[in-house]
């Protein structure tokens, strides 16, 4: 699994053993997915991105603004992933059609009068270090978004990207998952602060985890997440016993059927340790800020990464067997129902996400 930007690789494309495992649980939600990290696009520059089986094209204009379009040219199909950008428009490198900021065609390559072939422009949204395209199994506009959150501490934002099997709404499930932070992630104890709660698009979650590590010994993670929709997960992180607060996005994207891309970014701030022993108070130091950063980054990636062998091989089991300790479940996906077309509309068989899996669901 190739990992982007933390240790130097790239986004795998590969195939791996969950894309022959059989026919993808799940269609396509709905809803803002990540397709790029905002450092990736400056000015001028031009990607290509995959989102539910289709390319986007993405561009920043010189002013700074993102667009997003269909990839191919309305004059003769050129793909535009091969364009340029000229100030404020983009250039197709077939014919030099150019296109406006508002997708209007404003001149062609032979300085006559430009036809009224105006590029499919689709809802895109930056914010938090991503940009974030809107996507709706029935082609309604955005109705909710993705927030600003807040800000911590002075070091850089690190961040980075997989492509993986899977389906993107276990990987927003996983956070009401409580029993896999003791089985998969070594907690020594995950427990709920309370109910989940549940707004439209939205969902937000407390949870306390009991961890236990050499010369610290048992000490408390306090865990604050607020879910957008089926493609955005903000988590918060502090450990008063290191001092340490996190903030984590997690992206998924679903690019094809059964398959993902994972986009990570996080940022940590260091307070004053309350008692900790003298090595690692002298860690924290700010000359060994940028280290203890990166090993942090790292160590978050590691956790999120032990989930990538089951995500790569499992089939989406509905409805689950569920048990005691598990977590909210049930709740959560009559919550993810939402995200998706009916079921006579699917592009692929979607299991029923109603009462059988709740009544199973234990407090």
């Amino acid at each position: 699994m190739g990992l982007s930007r933390a240790y130097g690789g790239g986004i795998s494309e590969g195939p791996t053993p969950a894309d022959t495992a059989g026919a993808p649980g799940l269609p396509y939600p709905s809803g803002w997915s990540a397709l790029a990290f905002s450092d990736e696009l400056r000015p001028g520059t031009v990607l290509t991105r995959p989102l539910a089986g289709q390319d986007v094209v993405l561009y920043r204009l010189g002013t700074g603004a993102v667009r997003a379009i269909r990839p191919y040219c309305p004059h003769l199909g050129a793909h535009l992933g091969l364009a340029k950008v000229d100030g404020e428009d983009l250039v197709c490198p077939f014919h030099n059609f150019a296109f406006g900021p508002d997708g209007a065609c404003v001149r062609t390559g032979y300085d006559t009068k430009p036809p009224r072939t105006p590029l499919t422009q689709l809802p895109v949204h930056e914010a938090n270090g991503a940009v974030f395209v809107w996507r709706h199994h029935d082609g309604r506009a955005p109705d909710w978004s993705v927030p600003e959150w807040h800000t911590i501490g002075h070091r850089p934002t690190r961040s980075a990207a997989w492509e993986l099997a899977g389906n993107a709404q276990e990987v927003i499930e996983n956070a009401v998952d409580v029993g896999h932070f003791a089985t998969l992630h070594g907690w020594k104890k995950a427990e709920m602060g309370g109910p989940v709660a549940y707004d439209d698009a939205t969902f937000h979650l407390s949870m306390r985890a009991h961890e236990s590590a050499p010369l610290l010994g048992d000490f408390v993670v306090e865990v604050e997440v607020d879910g957008y929709g089926l493609g955005c997960l903000h988590v918060d992180v502090y450990t008063a016993r290191l001092g340490l607060r996190m903030c984590t996005m997690v992206m998924p994207t679903a690019i094809a059927p059964n398959r993902m891309q994972f986009r990570q970014q996080n940022r940590v701030a260091f307070s004053e340790p309350a008692r900790l022993p003298a090595p690692l108070a002298r860690a924290v130091s700010r000359t060994a800020a940028r280290l203890l950063d990166r090993a942090i980054f790292r160590s978050s990636c590691e956790f999120t990464a032990a989930d990538f062998p089951i995500w790569n091989h499992k089939q989406y089991q509905q409805p689950p067997r569920l048990g005691i300790g598990d977590g909210p479940i049930g709740p959560f996906r009559h919550w993810a129902r939402r995200f998706y077309p009916s079921p006579d509309r699917a592009p692929v068989p979607r299991p029923d996400l109603g009462a059988r899996d709740e009544e199973a669901e234990v407090p």
